[in-house]
Parts: structure tokens; C-alpha cells; sequence
């Protein structure tokens, strides 16, 4: 089955300071990985998402999905108070084939 291994909380860090949250997966499908942030007393919004082999950035955070060790860590090099936060790594997977019908 599929599965999600990131980096276990909390994590407190002084202003300024480079944060890395590690994410690794196991998936038998192609893989689509997703970083969520949720704020104090809000629900949970996308903050990053990628398939395979795509760096993407938002709000500063940027996130390399590296299919040969399978991780999406999320990377933020200089933390602000108002990232203060939980931060949640999740995978889909989708498998190919074909529908039809007679």
C-alpha cells in the first residue's frame, strides 16, 4: 500500500533560521505528492503540489519531489513568526487503464 513518512513535530526554530521538513513515501503507482499548511484555528489549505521531478515554490516554501529517493521535503530558507503552523505531507497515486462499456 502507499505510505507517508515526515518529519515528526513539533519543530521550533528562531526567526531567520532555514527550516527543512523531510517527507518520504512509498507508492506502487505514479505519484503525486502535496504539502498542506494549517493555521491556528483554520482549516488546512495546499501549499505545494508536483508530480514527478518538478520543483515547485509558493510563499517562499519550495519543495523538490525527487522520484529516485521518493521524498518531497519542504525547504524555507529564512522562517518568519507567521509561519507558525502544521504542516502536512500526502501523496495520491494513480494507476493507468483504460474504462468502457458495452
Amino acid at each position: 500500500g502507499d505510505s507517508v513518512i515526515q518529519t515528526e513535530g513539533p519543530v521550533t526554530l528562531p526567526e531567520g533560521a532555514a527550516l527543512t521538513l523531510n517527507c518520504t513515501y512509498q507508492s506502487s503507482y505514479s505519484t503525486f505528492l502535496f504539502w498542506y499548511v494549517q493555521y491556528l484555528n483554520k482549516e488546512p489549505q495546499l501549499l505545494l503540489k508536483s508530480s514527478e521531478n518538478q520543483e515547485m515554490d509558493s510563499r517562499g516554501f519550495r519543495a523538490s519531489h525527487v522520484k529516485s529517493d521518493s521524498s518531497f521535503h519542504l525547504e524555507k530558507p529564512s522562517v518568519q513568526l507567521s509561519d507558525s503552523a502544521m504542516y502536512y505531507c500526502a501523496l495520491r497515486g494513480t494507476v493507468g487503464g483504460t474504462a468502457g462499456r458495452a
